[in-house]
């Protein structure tokens, strides 16, 4: 065992094995530990998965981005960070394209991604 699988099995997040199968264009919740001072709460952060690198490995992430207020979010959530605790899948997208970001130009209507009935 080389230096980078020491590494990596120290950082490596238990909740990863939890994680549901997901895909771009999915609207997914993410459950984030938020430090605030002394406390630390849970705060669920709910949008359509735009981006994905590398899934599942050390150094993968995915991209979110919901719509607040009329403003456009983005969050990048690393696979292994211990601040995200869960991850929950609300609606499967029905999606051909690997990343989405032509949902930043789009409002609306335009800004959602169809329904996937059959996965």
């Amino acid at each position: 065992m080389n230096l980078l699988d020491v590494v990596e099995k120290i950082y490596a997040n238990p909740n990863v094995s939890k994680f549901p199968a997901f895909r771009t264009g999915d609207t997914i919740e993410v459950a984030v530990r938020i430090k605030e001072g002394e406390k630390t709460r849970i705060q669920v952060f709910q949008g359509t998965c735009i981006a994905m690198k590398h899934p599942g490995q050390m150094n993968g992430h995915f991209r979110v981005r919901k719509i607040s207020d009329g403003v456009g979010v983005e969050r990048v959530f690393p696979y292994h960070s211990p601040a995200v605790e869960g991850i929950t899948v609300i609606a499967r997208g029905k999606s051909r394209r690997a990343k989405h970001n032509y949902l930043r130009a789009r409002t609306g209507k335009a800004a959602r991604v169809a329904i996937d009935y059959s996965r």
